[in-house]
This record gives C-alpha cells, sequence and structure tokens, in this order.
C-alpha cells in the first residue's frame, strides 16, 4: 500500500516545476474567474508559483535524468540553465505588467494564465531529447504567446501584431515538422542521439536530401529567434505587442529556441559541423548587419530594440558556431545577461508609460535625466551595456562570445562582428544623448510602483553584478556540454 505512491510520484518528482507550473496556470484562471474586484493579487500568485518553480529548479540541480519518458526527456546542466532563464523572464515580465495592466486596464486572469504556460512550453522544449516532444512545447509556447500579442483587443497595432506573428509563426512550425518527417525517413528515428549515431552507422554525412531537411530546421528557429533573413515578423510584433509581453519575446522564446537549436546542431548533427557550420556563421553575419544597420533610423524605442534583438541573436549564434566548450558557455552566460539588461530597458519604457505617452518614442526621453535623474541613470546603465561597455555584463558577454568564436577559427567573423557592434552604440547612445542634452518638453515626474521598482533593483544588479564578476556563471554553464554531447 505504501509503495503505489512513491511507485507514481517517483518518476515524476523531477517534473515537479513543470507540473507546478501546469498547475498554477489552471488555478490563475478559477482564481480568476470568481475573485471579482480582488484581481490585484494574480500577479502576486503568478510570481510566487515562478519563484517556488525557481526553487525547485535549484533543489533538484544535482539530480539530472536521461530516461524520462524512454529518454524523450532529459534533465541535465544545460536544459536545467536555461529553465532558469526562462522562469527568470517571466519573473521579470510579471513584475513588469502589475503596473502596465492598471494603466492600460487589461483583464489580468488569462493574461498571467497564457504567460505561465508559455513557461511551460519553454521548459518543454530545452528538455526535449526528441524532435517530436521539441515540437509539442514549441506549440505550446508559441499559441500562448500568439494570444499575449494580441490582448490589447483595441489597438490596432496589437491586433495586426499578433496576426503576422501567428502566420509567421505557423509558417516556420510547417517548415519544422517536413524538416523533422525528412530526418524520420532517413534515420528511422526522431530522438536527437540516435540520429547522430544513424548518420554514422548509415552514411548519412554526405546526403543531399540530409541536408535539405537540416536546412529546414535551421530556417524554422531562424524564424524563431528573428535571425535575418527571416525577422520580418519581429519589428511589428515586439512594437504592437503589450510592452511587458515585448520584453518577454525578446528574452524567453528566444533563450529558448537558442538552447533546442544548440542541442539539435551539438547533439544530434555534430558530424556536420563542415556543412552547417559555414551557413551559421552566414546567418551570423546577416542578422548582426541587418539588426544593427535597420536599428539606426528607428525613433520608435519598442521597434529599435526589436532590431537591436535581431543584432543580438546574431552575436549569440557565434556561440553555436565555436562548437565547444567554450562556445556553449558563452552563450548561455550572454542569454543570461541579455534577459537582464534588456528587461531593464523595458522596465523604463513601461515607467514612462501613462496616459499622456507611452514612453515608445524617442522624444519622450528629452531631458529625462531632469525629471528623474535615477530614471535617466539606470536607463544608461543598460543602454551601455547593451552596447558593451566595460564595466557592464554587456562587455563580459560580447567578449566571451567573440573568444569562442575566434578560438574555433571564424577569426573574420569575428571583426564584422567587433565592428557591427560598435555601429550599435550609435543608436543606444541616442537614447542617452536624448536623456542628457536636451531639455524636457513637459517637465513632469514618472510615476513608480513596487514590482517595476523590485524589477529595475535586480535588473541593474544583474548587470552589474555579471559584469563585474562573471567567474561563478561561466563555471556553471561550462558544465553542460559534456551533458550536452554525451
Amino acid at each position: 500500500m505504501d509503495t503505489a505512491p512513491n511507485f507514481i510520484l517517483t518518476p515524476l518528482a523531477p517534473l515537479a516545476p513543470e507540473l507546478l507550473l501546469i498547475c498554477l496556470g489552471l488555478l490563475l484562471v478559477v482564481v480568476d474567474l470568481f475573485l471579482g474586484e480582488k484581481r490585484h493579487i494574480l500577479p502576486w500568485l503568478a510570481a510566487l508559483g515562478t519563484l517556488t518553480g525557481l526553487f525547485l529548479l535549484g533543489n533538484g540541480s544535482g539530480h539530472f535524468s536521461d530516461g524520462l519518458f524512454g529518454g524523450m526527456y532529459i534533465l541535465d546542466a544545460y536544459s536545467l540553465f536555461f529553465k532558469v532563464i526562462c522562469l527568470i523572464g517571466v519573473l521579470f515580465t510579471v513584475m513588469l505588467s502589475v503596473r502596465y495592466l492598471d494603466t492600460e486596464k487589461m483583464h489580468q486572469g488569462e493574461y498571467y494564465s497564457l504567460l505561465v504556460f508559455a513557461a511551460v512550453g519553454m521548459m518543454v522544449m530545452v528538455s526535449a531529447a526528441d524532435m517530436i516532444v521539441l515540437y509539442l512545447g514549441l506549440e505550446l509556447m508559441a499559441l500562448s504567446v500568439y494570444c499575449l500579442v494580441g490582448l490589447l483587443k483595441s489597438d490596432s497595432r496589437s491586433n495586426e501584431a499578433a496576426l503576422k506573428y501567428f502566420l509567421m509563426g505557423a509558417f516556420s512550425s510547417g517548415i519544422l515538422l517536413y524538416g523533422i518527417s525528412l530526418i524520420y525517413g532517413m534515420t528511422g528515428t526522431t530522438d536527437l542521439q540516435l540520429i547522430s549515431q544513424r548518420l554514422t552507422e548509415l552514411n548519412l554525412a554526405d546526403n543531399t536530401l540530409l541536408f535539405i531537411a537540416l536546412g529546414m530546421v535551421l530556417i524554422a528557429f531562424s524564424f524563431k529567434v528573428a535571425a535575418a533573413p527571416f525577422h520580418m515578423w519581429a519589428p511589428d510584433a515586439y512594437e504592437g505587442a503589450p510592452t511587458p509581453i515585448t520584453a518577454f519575446m525578446s528574452v524567453g522564446p528566444k533563450a529558448a529556441s537558442f538552447a533546442v537549436l544548440g542541442r539539435i546542431l551539438l547533439s544530434g548533427f555534430p558530424e556536420l559541423h563542415v556543412h552547417w557550420g559555414p551557413l551559421i556563421a552566414g546567418i551570423a553575419l546577416l542578422t548582426m548587419a541587418t539588426g544593427n544597420i535597420l536599428a539606426i533610423s528607428q525613433t520608435n524605442i519598442k521597434r529599435m530594440l526589436a532590431y537591436s534583438s535581431i543584432a543580438h541573436a546574431g552575436f549569440a549564434l557565434l556561440g553555436i558556431l565555436a562548437t565547444s566548450n567554450e562556445g556553449v558557455s558563452a552563450i548561455m552566460n550572454y542569454m543570461l545577461i541579455y534577459a537582464f539588461m534588456n528587461m531593464g530597458a523595458f522596465a523604463i519604457i513601461i515607467m514612462l508609460n501613462n496616459r499622456e505617452r507611452r514612453g515608445e518614442q524617442l522624444k519622450d526621453y528629452r531631458g529625462l535625466a531632469q525629471t528623474n535623474p535615477v530614471a535617466a541613470a539606470l536607463m544608461l546603465i543598460f543602454m551601455f551595456s547593451l552596447t558593451g561597455i566595460p564595466p557592464t555584463a554587456g562587455f563580459i558577454g560580447k567578449f566571451y562570445l567573440f573568444l569562442a568564436a575566434m578560438n574555433a577559427g571564424y577569426t573574420g567573423t569575428v571583426i564584422a562582428a567587433v565592428i557591427l557592434s560598435a555601429v550599435s552604440a550609435y543608436y543606444y547612445l541616442r537614447v542617452v544623448r536624448y536623456m542628457y542634452m536636451y531639455d524636457s518638453e513637459k517637465g513632469e515626474a514618472v510615476a513608480m510602483s513596487p514590482s517595476l521598482t523590485a524589477a529595475l533593483i535586480f535588473a541593474v544588479i544583474g548587470v552589474i553584478g555579471l559584469g563585474v564578476a562573471p567567474g561563478w556563471v561561466l563555471e556553471m554553464a561550462s558544465q553542460s556540454l559534456p551533458a550536452l554531447a554525451q
């Protein structure tokens, strides 16, 4: 009698964070139904559940498993690190949303529930060792985010963004499925480790159809991470979505997609690096150039940060390109750093959002140093970090990415990346110029809230702390490659 519960629960114990968040998402909908005017507790319930999920991840960090559901779902250092990044992104989004939803008078129940279900999808993605499980997690995440992007029902920009994002996302998912079907047809499996073995056993390394299939997978994930030339959806989707969701899209789904792309290429197709390496290098260069050059002409901050996110996707691809312990740890470190500095920048945008201005236009930042010197100083730190200026974390993140790619022999690509990183200084520092070198037009103080203040404090601690003392994060990240390649 006593062994039955253990028999049922023990295999599910490693899935405690995912199961908790599934229950949390359902609970938020039910609680919203009965709360009436007391819905203000929903964000705190969502934040508490997310923090508990982070605690469960940390508590289970030493208990990895590669045998769940017949080996289709694995828990290793690699997946754990990215799950932490995804939940940090969710926690930041919840903190940014409290004041924003009140200002926009948006209904809260489905908002937080969809956000939590998106987190579950991301966690399934990063632990998937089978391409079918990977696809299920991807669609759970994507369907939730499609709905979140269009939640500003009275805003035509939000409606347009949701439609464009849905159509492009569905198109990329179809390409991914077709690529998976071709891979299955040639190897007889969708398990990434078995795919790697079959490539050697069946001598498929020079199979043209396999190159086409892998190309489809790369195209699909280029859509997901907004890498050029498959980035077209990102600027409109980022501009039209509710601002906290724009911040979330730039951090959580992007980190999860990079985690999956790294696992597919480094675990499933390492033998084909000679073929996909130059392709990734070309995509990285095109992505960095497209994002940085098109960001120069933007006057809408959200749209500028959308192109900035495209450029940062190009920088992150350098870590995958390196195919080494150094490269994997660099990309993981960079994704964590990017979460803090990008969330911080969006927190300032939300701080400036009120009935008279949305905080989205460059002119809204005129003279911010006069009306709110603290907000201006924080935005300066985040812009410096996004540029890659020391001693911020952004500099450390780019340095290790460039170093890993250079050690892997991609010196020319790194030189181009450094030049394009310098180009980004123009549009990031233009925001700083507006804050410090122009007089304020309105002279009004910005409104704060406890949750927004907490988000800004955590963001600036992350940006400065990871810039001054990055060693412990790099050490944790460096442990992931043996698990990834086993």
